[in-house]
């Protein structure tokens, strides 16, 4: 019998599942159970490394320590590519002439840069400092800053005051991004960032769930939302199996820009 010969994403997707189990893992116990070489399973380790989902340890991995999500500042010089193509696709989604609430983090500030960059006539509510600065840019956009407790980290603002103003309005669709993106639906690392999306949601007529695949099997602390609550999820690319079969059991939308997409010229508007 032939042995299975596993694509890099799902090694990677196995790595995190076995680390959820046990402490640590090993590199020459990863290969053989691959069928790869001892390199590959070091290279397929520094990716994770550099995602921020793991720690290298002696001869194999860890899972990375509880309490140690990075700041907005450090998470943004990750997985940039891929960030910046999910971003402008999630854009061309933005119906033009609309009102959307936009949540904080590193792909929404991608997401708003690209509007920014086309000059996307809309009505943007937003708890980020960092995407209301960027779509302030856009002389098409009206931008409105919710009110709550600033969280310097994150450049982002939370809490009860934050809610309860987003609840004072009814949109066309909700941008917001997610820690995690599992079995278990969205969740949040971030405290107070999920109740802001949960209220986000609730307003919006439509729902786009942004993250890249590296968020894929990951579940955090703060329970967001449910795979069947999402709307729409939008991602650099699609999600292995199991994942992809639930998302099609629950009938979620999943969208996703061409492969062969070619990258449009840096953009100016920065924040």
């Amino acid at each position: 019998m032939t042995a299975r010969r596993y694509k890099k994403q799902e090694r990677h997707e196995h790595i995190l599942l076995e680390l959820r189990l046990k402490p640590h893992v090993r590199v020459a116990d990863l290969a053989k159970q691959f069928g790869v070489t001892t390199e590959t399973v070091r290279r397929d380790i520094e990716d994770l490394g550099r995602d921020g989902l793991v720690q290298r340890a002696h001869g194999g991995a860890s899972m990375r320590a509880p309490g140690t999500h990075r700041d907005l500042d450090e998470r943004r010089l990750e997985r940039v590519a891929e960030r910046e193509r999910l971003g402008r696709f999630a854009a061309s989604l933005v119906v033009e002439g609309s009102s959307i609430m936009v949540d904080a983090g590193t792909t929404t500030m991608e997401f708003a840069r690209s509007l920014a960059f086309a000059q996307t006539r809309v009505t943007v509510i937003t708890n980020s400092l960092q995407v209301a600065m960027i779509l302030g840019q856009n002389p098409a956009a009206e931008v409105r800053l919710t009110p709550g407790e600033y969280l310097p980290r994150e450049a982002a603002l939370i809490g009860t005051e934050t809610c309860e103003y987003l609840a004072g309005y009814n949109v066309d669709a909700c941008f917001i991004g997610a820690a995690g993106f599992s079995e278990a639906g969205v969740t949040e690392a971030i405290t107070g960032f999920g109740a802001v999306k949960r209220a986000m949601m609730r307003q919006s007529r439509a729902r786009f769930v942004l993250v890249d695949a590296s968020k894929f099997g990951q579940t955090h602390i703060s329970q967001v939302a449910r795979l069947e609550e999402i709307g729409c999820l939008v991602s650099d690319r699609p999600p292995t199996v199991p994942l992809a079969g639930l998302l099609r059991k629950h009938g979620t939308e999943c969208r996703f820009p061409e492969p062969d997409e070619a990258p449009p010229p840096r953009r100016s508007a920065d924040a």
